[in-house]
C-alpha cells in the first residue's frame, strides 16, 4: 500500500506539477525576491463571480497557483480586522483588533503565542523590515491611503490603526524605496496634528514625489513616493487618469529589481474590502479583476526570474457574499448562468460613482441607470431612489438592485471568519507552502524563503527602554510637544536626542542616521540596537 501511494504521488507530481509542503519542509533561502499580493477582504464567492462575469468561467491568473487555505482569526477573537490580520501576515504574530505591528495583550486562541502577552504592545519586525536589513529594496502599494491598516502592518508599529500621524511618519522614515497609492492628504502639514510637512521631508531625503500616471510611466530609477490621490484611488472601473494597480505593480517591480540583492514588495488591492462592506457587487468584481491583473504581472516576472516567490492571500473574508440567495432556494439547479451574470456584464460604473451622479441630478435617475447599469429600473425603484437625497443611501439601493437581479446574497456588512485561499508560486514545487495554515505562518514562510530571522531582528530593532541600563544608558522623556515626543538618552555624561517615529538622533548639533525607527507606545520606548551602539 505504501509503495502504491508513493507511485500515485510521484505520478501526480510529475504530470501535474502540483505539490505542496508544510512550512517546516520548505527550503531556507530559496527566494531572492518576494512579492505578496493581498486582496483585502476577498472571499471565495467573490472570486467565482468575477471569473464568471469577466472570464466566462475560464481561470483567473491566481487560479493556477492555488495551494491551500489560511486561517484568519486573531489572538483572541475569530473574526479579524485588517490591522491584526495584516500584522499576522507581516510579522508572524497573531494580535488583537486595531493593533499595527505589535504584540497582543491577550493571546488565547489556537495558533497565537501566549508568551506575547508578557511583552504586550511591544513592536515586532515585519518581513519588509527584514528584507531591508538584508540589503534588499522594499516597496508597498495600495489603492487605499498608503497609511491604511494593511500597508501600515508592513511598515509601522502603533497601538491603533487610526494613528495616521505616527504611521505616516514611520513610513516616511523607514527608508522605503517605492511607495505607490493614495493618501497625500495625510502628509500635508495642514492636515496633521503635528503640523509637519511630510512631503517636504520626503524631498529632503531625496525621494521623487509624483502624482500622475505620466510621471509614473517616465520613472526609470531612484527612490519614489507616488501619491495618486488625496485619499483613496477610485475603484478600477471608475478610474480616469489614475494609474491602475497593475501599472503600479509593474513599475514597482521594474524599479526594485535593479537591486542585485533582491527585493520585497507588498501589493494590496485595498478596495475589494470596501466594496464587500457595502455589499456592492459591481465594485467587488471590478476590484477583484483589477487585482488579478496585478497578480498576472507579478507571475510574469516570477516565471522569468526563477528566484522569485509570489504569494497571494487575503487577510480575512468580508460580506458573506453567496452566488444564490433566498429567492433561489427551490430552483437553484435550474437557473442558467446568464441569470447570474448578464446584468453585471453590462455595468460600467460602481454603485458608489453612480449614486453620486444620481444625487446631483435626481431628475435623470432612469437615464443614468440605463447608461451605466444597462437596464431600465422599475417605477417603484425610481421612486425609491428619488426619495433619498444622500449618495450613501442611493448607493445602498443601487447595490440591492444589482444583487436582486443577479441572485446574490450577503450575510453582513462586516468581516467574516472563514478560511481564505492561499496562492503560492515558487519555481521549485518542493517549496510551495500548502495545506491549511495560520495567517502568521505566511510571514514565517517569507522570512525562511529569504533566509532571515524575524525574532532575531525584532530583538535588534526594538530594544525596550527598561533594558537601556544594560548599555550604561539612562533616559528621560520630553513631552512638552505632545505630538512630537523627544527622548534624551545619556551615556558617560554625553546627551543624545531621539525623536518618536524617526530614524536619526542628534548630538552636539550633529544628525546621525540609523537603521529602523524609534517607537513609543505611550508606556515603553523602543530604539534600535544599532542606534544605541552609536552612543559613546
Amino acid at each position: 500500500m505504501k509503495v502504491k501511494s508513493f507511485i500515485i504521488l510521484t505520478f501526480f507530481t510529475m504530470f501535474t506539477g502540483i505539490y505542496t509542503v508544510p512550512l517546516e519542509k520548505t527550503e531556507t533561502g530559496f527566494a531572492k525576491n518576494v512579492i505578496i499580493l493581498i486582496p483585502d477582504g476577498m472571499s471565495t464567492d467573490g472570486v467565482t463571480l468575477t471569473r464568471w462575469v469577466y472570464n466566462d468561467g475560464k481561470p483567473l491568473n491566481m487560479d493556477e497557483i492555488a495551494s491551500g487555505l489560511v486561517r484568519t482569526h486573531n489572538s483572541d477573537t475569530i473574526i479579524a480586522d485588517s490591522a491584526p490580520g495584516g500584522t499576522a501576515l507581516a510579522t508572524g504574530h497573531k494580535t488583537q483588533d486595531k493593533l499595527i505591528g505589535i504584540k497582543p495583550k491577550k493571546a488565547v486562541l489556537y495558533g497565537s503565542d501566549k508568551n506575547d502577552e508578557k511583552d504586550y504592545y511591544s513592536p515586532v519586525a515585519s518581513v519588509l523590515e527584514l528584507a531591508k536589513s538584508m540589503g534588499k529594496s522594499t516597496g508597498i502599494i495600495a489603492t487605499s491611503e498608503i497609511m491604511h491598516a494593511t500597508p501600515a502592518d508592513f511598515t509601522a508599529h502603533a497601538t491603533h490603526r487610526s494613528n495616521y500621524n505616527d504611521i505616516t511618519e514611520q513610513q516616511v522614515f523607514q527608508n522605503l524605496d517605492v511607495v505607490f497609492g493614495g493618501g497625500e492628504f495625510f502628509l500635508k502639514a495642514e492636515n496633521r496634528e503635528d503640523k509637519e510637512d511630510m512631503i517636504n521631508v520626503l524631498k529632503e531625503n531625496n525621494y521623487k514625489v509624483i502624482k500622475t500616471k505620466k510621471e509614473l510611466d517616465q520613472l526609470k530609477n531612484g527612490k519614489v513616493w507616488g501619491l495618486f490621490s488625496s485619499k483613496d484611488i477610485p475603484y478600477d472601473i471608475d478610474r480616469t487618469t489614475e494609474p491602475s494597480l497593475t501599472d503600479m505593480t509593474k513599475k514597482a517591480i521594474e524599479l526594485l529589481s535593479k537591486n542585485e540583492n533582491g527585493f520585497f514588495l507588498m501589493v494590496e488591492g485595498s478596495k475589494v474590502d470596501w466594496a464587500a462592506h457595502a455589499n456592492s457587487p459591481a465594485g467587488l468584481i471590478s476590484e477583484i479583476r483589477s487585482f488579478d491583473n496585478a497578480v498576472g504581472a507579478a507571475l510574469n516576472f516570477a516565471k522569468n526570474n526563477k528566484d522569485t516567490l509570489v504569494i497571494v492571500v487575503s487577510d480575512h473574508g468580508n460580506g458573506g457574499i453567496t452566488i444564490g440567495n433566498q429567492d433561489t432556494t427551490g430552483n437553484y439547479p435550474e437557473i442558467p448562468l446568464e441569470n447570474f451574470v448578464s446584468t453585471l456584464r453590462k455595468v460600467t460604473s460602481t454603485e458608489e460613482a453612480l449614486s453620486k451622479r444620481i444625487a446631483e441630478k435626481p431628475e435623470n435617475t432612469s437615464n443614468l441607470i440605463q447608461k451605466y447599469f444597462g437596464f431600465t429600473p422599475s417605477n417603484e425603484e425610481i421612486q425609491n431612489l428619488k426619495s433619498k437625497s444622500k449618495a450613501a443611501d442611493i448607493q445602498k439601493i443601487l447595490a440591492e438592485m444589482l444583487n436582486k437581479r443577479s441572485h446574490l446574497g450577503w450575510t453582513t456588512g462586516g468581516h467574516t471568519g472563514e478560511e481564505v485561499v492561499l496562492y503560492v508560486y515558487a519555481d521549485d514545487y518542493k517549496n510551495i507552502l500548502g495545506g491549511t495554515v495560520q495567517n502568521s505562518d505566511i510571514a514565517r514562510y517569507m522570512a525562511k524563503a529569504m533566509a532571515g530571522d524575524l525574532d532575531k531582528l525584532s530583538s535588534e530593532l526594538f530594544v525596550p527602554s527598561k533594558d537601556f541600563s544594560n548599555y550604561g544608558i539612562t533616559v528621560s522623556t520630553d513631552l512638552s510637544d505632545k505630538n512630537n515626543p523627544k527622548f534624551i538618552l545619556t551615556k558617560n555624561n554625553n546627551k543624545y536626542l531621539f525623536f518618536e517615529n524617526r530614524n536619526y538622533l542628534e548630538t552636539n548639533n550633529k544628525k546621525i542616521n540609523f537603521n529602523g525607527v524609534v517607537v513609543y507606545n505611550e508606556e515603553e520606548l523602543f530604539i534600535p540596537l544599532n542606534a544605541l551602539k552609536l552612543l559613546n
